[in-house]
């Protein structure tokens, strides 16, 4: 247990730096907490992300997107994915992420460290996603997480009450404004009220027209997957998409930086380690998954009754789920801070191992998805319908549990954990236990 604390007491989201002045038993009890919690977020993330690596990136919401039959009669699997998956884990995983920094932060002041470090550490997270984003894949996520996460540096001594209710606020506030956006896209696109005015009628034909030029961009990337050219691939993102990151930026931002400051509220309330009494934690947890779950149910119903249409399903992602994901992802935190200190077995504790190594498996899994699906190894590429897909999936998480615990056994971190660690320090830090 001692061993294994020193080299875990220093661990944040993605395993680098750590709570300085608390309990040992309760600092194994929020590590393990953060561990299991980061473990099934990294899993549930390549579920999310399964098909817009296997098929277009624009199949990740529509349906019609699929270069093959999606072998989803009725859309049954697109809702139950909208429900259980969508935004949920990457939810998860920004919640987690502001505890992290601010996890860090306790060990760094305990140092008489300043932000700074903070502030170095997420400029190398940022090239990390570029690299990421620009030679792996493009559904990258942590560029934007390390450019929020040096917004955030700026409100870490805020008061607790002050960080919870602008976390809130600034969530809910972007929730509506997106929802009644979006709302007004699909109106017009997809309802009678696009035929009630001479300029909606024409406004609707520009978005239908719009369809086919989203669907077109993809054609270059997607060619280069599917024949195996790279460096084509590498170039056109380059040239063509260089400004997407700071587009994903703008797009997420009013999530992902409340769910951070929500993160680091939660993080100095005790949430994640028995500051909240466990009733609470079932009851609250209980009903934001249901409420949120059938208010998700519902709008994926509207969308199968409409035919899964592209708007449709934009709106529903980006627009209409996005208060019922809080809901959602909150109650799901809840329950698995709950539920965490039981799941003592040898899967539980694979998933601790995973969620110990997360930095590594999110994107040592965009490299084994390069291998399955890009022409120049087994080119799968649009091959694979949805069931299919999950297949991929539950073999993925397999590798993701079986590498995770043995390496972490004898090593104190995952490689890119060790790496980043090495990095944010300018030394080269101890690997072997």
């Amino acid at each position: 247990m001692n061993e294994t604390m020193s080299a875990r007491a220093a661990e944040d989201i993605f395993g680098d730096g750590g709570p300085a002045a608390i309990a040992p038993v309760a600092a194994a009890e929020r590590i393990d907490t953060l561990d299991f919690i980061r473990g099934l977020a990294v899993m549930g993330i390549l579920a999310a992300n399964i098909v817009a690596f296997g098929q277009p990136m624009e199949a990740y919401m529509y349906p019609a997107a699929f270069k093959v039959d999606a072998g989803d009669p009725g859309g049954w699997m697109w809702i139950a994915q909208f429900i259980l998956i969508d935004g949920k884990m990457r939810g998860l995983f920004t919640i987690l992420f502001g505890a992290g920094i601010y996890l860090f932060m306790e060990k760094a002041w305990a140092r008489g460290a300043t932000r700074g470090l903070q502030a170095w550490r997420l400029a190398i997270l940022m090239a990390f996603g570029l690299i990421h984003f620009f030679f792996i894949w493009p559904g990258d996520i942590l560029f934007y997480y390390a450019l929020f996460g040096l917004v955030l540096l700026a409100c870490l001594k805020w008061s607790i009450k002050a960080q919870l209710w602008a976390g809130l606020a600034g969530y809910t506030l972007g929730a509506l404004a997106f929802g009644a956006m979006f709302t007004m896209m699909w109106a017009v696109a997809d309802t009678p009220f696009g035929e009630s005015a001479p300029e909606l009628i024409e406004q609707r034909a520009a978005m239908v027209d719009g369809i086919d030029d989203a669907l077109a961009r993809g054609d270059v990337p997607n060619a280069a997957i599917e024949s195996g050219d790279y460096g084509a691939l590498v170039t056109h993102r380059l040239t063509e998409q260089w400004s997407e990151p700071l587009m994903n930026a703008l797009l997420f931002g009013l999530e992902t930086l409340p769910l951070m400051l929500i993160g680091v509220a939660l993080y100095r309330l005790g949430f994640f380690n028995g500051g909240v009494e466990r009733g609470k934690l079932l009851r609250w947890g209980w009903i934001g998954l249901i409420v949120g779950g059938l208010a998700h149910l519902a709008i994926g119903l509207v969308m199968q009754a409409g035919g899964f249409t592209f708007y449709g399903t934009l709106t529903a992602f980006v627009g209409w789920s996005v208060l019922p994901r809080l809901w959602m992802v909150l109650g799901m935190a809840a329950l698995l801070v709950a539920y965490a200190p039981s799941a003592t077995g040898w899967l539980g504790d694979r998933v601790r191992a995973a969620g110990r190594a997360a930095f590594t498996n999110y994107l040592g899994t965009s490299v084994v998805m390069m291998l399955v699906f890009h022409g120049w190894a087994l080119g799968l590429f649009g091959e694979l319908n949805r069931p299919q897909l999950y297949i991929v999936v539950a073999l993925a998480w397999v590798l993701m549990l079986a590498w995770s615990k043995p390496w972490l056994d004898r090593y104190r971190y995952g490689p890119l954990e060790w790496l980043w660690r090495s990095l944010t320090y300018r030394q080269v830090m101890p690997l072997r236990k």
